[in-house]
């Protein structure tokens, strides 16, 4: 039975932990086994951990979870706590006698949403880190839960969302993602999703896009003119791929931003995309592995529209509203 999440490839769960007072939070996806990643970073103003070593040309060849975090800078801490529940766990890259939890990440800035960042001298993240770990399970939540609790568009709430797909072949792909957008992710100051012609069984809502395009669709819409988005996210197989070919996943699957979002990948923007592939299947052809990242595109513009759809706005004053507080559907 497929959940339309991230969790229809076997091999990986996801945990989430928040902070309602701080309004932040973050998402692990942890691999039952090593697995093999790589990532595209695409925005021009990027939070990252450990994404060097995901280069086709690196050493280290397979990773143990990806984090997607809040909290801007303060978020990277987040990393280490879901590496510390791994450590606990046995997990990590031997070396010898020691072990090293490889556990990359991206943060969104989430600082002026109107929670309460008073936090004192050490950041919440490393904890909620541990708890989102300690916490992955096969069901997913979406909307404002983790790294999308306190995330934010252009115009609506973002959020959290995820979506899957099965190739002609039988492989699965699926895409999570944290939106905390530059753009909309709607048309212009209407309900209707960009991502609409790539909507499975009315998952965010069946609209479809409007006839004709409203005057306002592609007028320029912001959240504002400081470097404070980005939208992050995991595509995920259970295709056995190498990290070069999970590079050209992860390259493929940030295309799936453009169709959401508008505009994106812009210098004010972070966007980063990781990709995984558990191996839990054959390795694919080479015309195999396109329609993978095909559908790692789809999946992820229709998770994007998903977080927005399923957010719920923050209870802090002047808070964005959600797409269903602006729209009543």
């Amino acid at each position: 039975m497929s959940r339309n999440t991230i969790t229809d490839v076997p091999g990986l769960r996801v945990g989430q932990a928040e902070d309602p007072r701080i309004g932040s939070g973050v998402t692990a996806v942890v691999f039952d086994a090593p697995c093999v990643a790589s990532v595209s970073v695409v925005g021009g103003a990027p939070g990252l951990r450990d994404t060097a070593l995901l280069e086709p040309g690196m050493s280290v060849e397979h990773v143990d979870a990806l984090v997607l975090s809040g909290g801007s800078a303060f978020g990277l801490d987040a990393m280490g706590g879901v590496q510390a529940w791994l450590r606990e766990q046995g997990r990590g890259f031997r070396v010898r006698d020691a072990a090293v939890p490889i556990v990359p990440g991206a943060i969104l800035f989430d600082l002026l949403n109107g929670g309460d960042k008073a936090w004192g001298p050490e950041p919440v993240y490393w904890h909620l880190g541990y708890r989102a770990a300690a916490a992955a399970a096969l069901d997913v939540a979406l909307g404002s839960v983790g790294a999308g609790l306190g995330a934010t568009t252009a115009t609506l709430k973002g959020g959290l969302g995820s979506a899957s797909a099965v190739t002609s072949a039988g492989f699965t792909v699926a895409a999570l993602v944290a939106v905390n957008a530059l753009g909309s992710a709607t048309l212009g100051g209407g309900p209707q999703f960009w991502a609409a012609p790539y909507e499975r069984d009315a998952e965010f809502g069946g609209l479809g896009w409007p006839m004709p395009f409203p005057a306002d669709a592609l007028t320029l819409a912001l959240k504002g003119a400081q470097p404070e988005n980005t939208t992050i996210g995991v595509v995920a197989t259970d295709a056995a791929l190498t990290k070069a070919e999970c590079k050209r996943l992860a390259v493929m699957a940030q295309d799936g931003l453009a169709r959401a979002l508008r505009p994106v990948h812009a210098a004010l923007d972070g966007d980063t995309v990781f990709a995984a592939a558990t191996a839990r299947a054959r390795e694919p052809s080479p015309v195999e592995q396109v329609e993978i990242g095909m559908l790692a595109a789809d999946c992820m513009a229709r998770a994007i529209a998903r977080a927005v759809y399923e957010a719920t706005a923050l209870p802090f004053k002047a808070a964005q509203p959600s797409w269903r507080d602006r729209f009543g559907l």
